[in-house]
């Protein structure tokens, strides 16, 4: 059945292109398009077709990005009129709802193109949004997509006091956009008082400057991880590695460590872990150090007593040119964590980078465990919490690893 031409630009792309796109994932690449049709606007919507013209999907077109087209529809009778969006948005957040349970005070509303928004992420802290936008087409529509994210979780019951946008990343500008960070301003949408509020997730309270903190403030996708990772520290003594706000070392507390050390390169992390502990009331079963992790983890012996190590690095290659150091890194900290713990320890080791695929982490920890003598445990092999979903079809949606283990 023919396509018939509607009122967006068309463009035509390569074989290569089509297959991808018949496979579900949603970007056109630079260098796959062979014809356009029309003069589409950076940001607006395009019609892509195979090269014998059948309807492929519709989606945002950019000349300044490598990523030319982000499909948002494979549906030639979506109208993209706000009530596409609200209903894109609905879908999202009875996602979460199910997924979730009760326990959405703090969770990832939309994970970009897991729930069809390209380029969106938007975190609930309880009453408060923190929305990032990397893509041009939903940047010049967010004033449809918030106003309407502000109804649904009002419709719900939950008043959100402010949407925050982090918009503070280098990648804006490789789509033609500015950087800039602030409180979004529309008419009905209020401003909080502050850049700063304070969560509860897992029964520990955080403070959680949106307005300076790493990506949006806080990292919600090892939520359950933290859990799982607690479960193991009763009694233990526990070395947490990259601590940054703390959030496994109070895991471990909570979960009955006898002593947890939270050790980050950065002073205002372990500034930040401390002030948590003391909303917590934990100081008395913490102690902070302001050292980088691979000096510090060869300067320890097993006299210092862990029994249990958590490593949660930031990751550490964003780009597949640079795996190759990254595994001489998820290495050395490995390598380090096995010779320091007691045979029977544990070990809590995890990778947040999209290009470090789960077999190349697993090869790494078999040969870290040669190299150390030891032989690994398997007790768990987890990954990013439920509210950012993993599309099979779409595998930068699949990027975190976790794993836990005893040493034996």
């Amino acid at each position: 059945m023919a396509f018939t031409k509607r009122k967006y630009p068309t463009i035509t792309i390569t074989k290569k292109a089509e297959s991808s796109l018949l496979q579900g994932h949603p970007w056109v690449y630079d260098g796959e398009l062979t014809d356009i049709d029309g003069s589409p606007e950076n940001g607006s919507l395009v019609d892509v077709l195979s090269g014998k013209g059948r309807y492929l999907g519709t989606g945002f077109y950019n000349d300044n990005s490598k990523i030319k087209i982000r499909l948002i529809s494979t549906n030639a009778n979506d109208k993209f009129d706000e009530s596409f969006f609200e209903r894109r948005i609905r879908y999202a957040w009875e996602y979460r709802k199910t997924v979730m349970g009760d326990d959405t005070g703090c969770c990832r509303v939309i994970f970009g193109e897991a729930d069809t928004f390209p380029g969106l992420t938007v975190d609930k802290f309880g009453d408060i949004l923190v929305t990032q936008t990397l893509s041009l087409g939903i940047e010049q529509r967010k004033d449809i997509i918030f106003p309407l994210l502000y109804k649904v979780l009002k419709e719900d019951g939950i008043e959100i006091k402010g949407i925050f946008e982090r918009n503070d990343v280098s990648i804006r500008e490789l789509e033609g956009m500015q950087q800039n960070k602030g409180f979004y301003t529309h008419e009905g949408i209020p401003a909080a008082d502050s850049t700063s509020t304070v969560i509860n997730e897992n029964g520990i309270l955080y403070n959680v400057d949106f307005e300076n903190g790493q990506k949006t403030g806080f990292f919600l996708d090892q939520k359950y991880n933290r859990l799982a990772a607690a479960k193991l520290a009763k009694g233990r003594k526990v070395l947490d590695c990259f601590t940054h706000t703390g959030s496994f070392a109070l895991n471990a507390v909570k979960g009955g460590a006898a002593h947890v050390c939270a050790v980050d390169i950065s002073e205002d992390a372990v500034e930040m872990a401390r002030a948590n502990a003391r909303l917590n009331g934990f100081e008395d079963k913490m102690s902070f150090r302001a050292e980088n992790v691979f000096e510090l983890l060869p300067k320890l012996s097993q006299k210092e007593g862990f029994d249990y190590i958590i490593l949660d690095p930031p990751a550490f290659t964003k780009s597949r040119a640079t795996v190759d150091n990254a595994m001489r890194g998820y290495k050395e900290i490995n390598l380090r964590a096995m010779k320091l713990l007691p045979r029977g320890g544990y070990l809590a080791t995890c990778s947040c980078s999209h290009f470090m695929k789960d077999e190349l982490f697993r090869s790494m920890l078999k040969s870290a465990a040669f190299d150390a003598h030891v032989s690994l445990r398997q007790i768990e092999a987890r990954q990013q919490a439920p509210d950012h979903p993993i599309l099979w079809n779409v595998p930068e949606t699949d990027y975190l690893k976790f794993y836990l283990f005893q040493v034996v």
